[in-house]
């Protein structure tokens, strides 16, 4: 009878609901606070958000980050304020993603996508210079050659950020906080740190919706 044990685990497992996916043609959604490629933000009338401060690149702990900025021509301003980020460049063979960059960013200048899959072939293309990482005319990111984006991944980019106003307070939550981008307006503002979530007006998707089949009980499972 063990024979038979071992094919009676083997058959049980057959018709189980599958828990795994056809990647990379099927994804699990990404979730709202997912830390991936940078974005360069522009304003809803088109300027740059960039102001060519430097602060992304000093609390950057990998470093990996070089900014350098320049007076904004008087005909032609880039920006609303009186300078510009000239030169913005991300290396990401040194990039951790840990989004202390965003944090420190005054004019909400720099998100991440929840854009992960993407290889270079060379050195060279893994820094990605100002010319890149700012969005288009339609307030999209760039789609580069060898990026996989899928629908989505450009989408309330570093949510997380606008949980709550600064120092965290509970109070202001729901407020809008954010500056509006180009081509997105203002994004809606987080909740359910003291009220119930949004999940419709915030993108978010319960862990539960992602990993039904990991989260049935064993009796589920029988």
């Amino acid at each position: 009878m063990g024979f038979f044990d071992g094919f009676r685990v083997t058959a049980r497992q057959m018709v189980k609901p599958r828990v795994t996916r056809s990647y990379p043609d099927e994804k699990r959604p990404k979730p709202p606070r997912y830390h991936g490629r940078h974005v360069l933000n522009r304003y809803e009338d088109g300027m740059e958000k960039c102001i060519g401060c430097e602060l992304c690149a000093g609390v950057c702990p990998a470093g990996c980050i070089y900014v350098r900025g320049a007076d904004n021509p008087p005909d032609a301003p880039v920006s609303p304020g009186e300078r510009w980020g000239f030169v913005y460049e991300i290396n990401y063979l040194r990039c951790i993603h840990c989004d202390l960059c965003v944090e420190a960013c005054p004019t909400e200048a720099i998100t991440e996508s929840k854009m992960f899959e993407f290889s270079f072939t060379n050195r060279a293309d893994a820094i990605y210079t100002r010319a890149e990482l700012l969005v288009g005319d339609d307030g999209r990111p760039q789609h580069l050659p060898w990026e996989d984006w899928r629908p989505g991944d450009d989408l309330r980019t570093s949510a997380w950020m606008r949980a709550t106003s600064p120092s965290g307070s509970a109070a202001y939550e729901g407020q809008q906080e954010w500056s509006g981008e180009l081509g997105y307006g203002e994004r809606p503002a987080e909740s359910g740190q003291s009220g119930p979530d949004n999940d419709e007006a915030t993108g978010n998707v319960s862990v539960r919706k992602v990993m039904a089949s990991h989260l049935l009980t064993r009796k589920d499972r029988r």
